[in-house]
């Protein structure tokens, strides 16, 4: 006689579950996986926003005069930002702002003649400014930033030469800070600046010095 029961198969204690309901939720935890995977490198990749500390910049220049001698001169009051991807080396949003009024020279009567309208005419133009929107990598911590200086009212290329020193929390007030020595140089002729340029009284070309330390927000 054939038996109508039904056979069991042995159970090996390892079975998984067949719910739908748990299947889904199985599903939705793997999908979900490469999300927090990665956000956070999402997050790392985005340039960070560094502002310029005035109490830490300086903007100084050299001008030949009569061949003698360079005058060493400075800008007393800056400012200005940037963002950067320290990781790629990707900046942009360069804006840096130089009030023309306050050229210190350590000699009152050429600092008067400086804002006149022979030089930087500051009543007229009270501002500079340099801007920029990309920087090639040249080395492990320098770079090459290509941008433009307005002066006077005329807009012109300026590269800088920078240098990173170093980033990092300041052990004074825990800012992260980044600390960045520039120099590059521009003829004030190309402004419409002429005075003492034919006769050579005073130099043509003029080499910018420029120190700051920014703090990341």
């Amino acid at each position: 006689m054939t038996s109508t029961l039904p056979r069991h198969r042995p159970s090996t204690g390892h079975a998984m579950p067949r719910s739908p309901s748990a299947r889904g939720w199985l599903f939705a935890l793997l999908a979900s996986l490469p999300l927090f995977v990665l956000a956070p490198s999402a997050a790392r990749a985005e340039p960070a926003r560094f502002e310029i500390d005035p109490d830490h910049m300086t903007m100084g220049f050299l001008v030949d005069h009569l061949g003698y001698a360079k005058v060493l001169g400075m800008f007393r009051a800056a400012r200005g930002s940037y963002r950067f991807d320290e990781a790629s080396g990707a900046l942009s949003d360069v804006r840096i702002e130089v009030d023309t009024q306050s050229v210190f020279t350590n000699h009152a009567k050429r600092d008067q003649h400086l804002k006149s309208a022979d030089f930087l005419n500051a009543t007229e133009f009270p501002r500079m400014f340099f801007t920029a929107q990309s920087a090639q990598r040249t080395g492990d911590r320098q770079f090459k930033i290509d941008g433009e200086l307005e002066l006077l009212g005329r807009k012109q290329p300026l590269s800088l030469q920078a240098t990173v020193n170093q980033s990092g929390p300041s052990p004074i007030d825990k800012d992260y800070r980044m600390g960045v020595s520039a120099r590059g140089s521009f003829k004030r002729s190309a402004y419409g600046m002429n005075y003492g340029v034919a006769n050579g009284w005073v130099g043509d070309e003029v080499p910018l010095i420029i120190e700051f330390e920014a703090v990341r927000r």
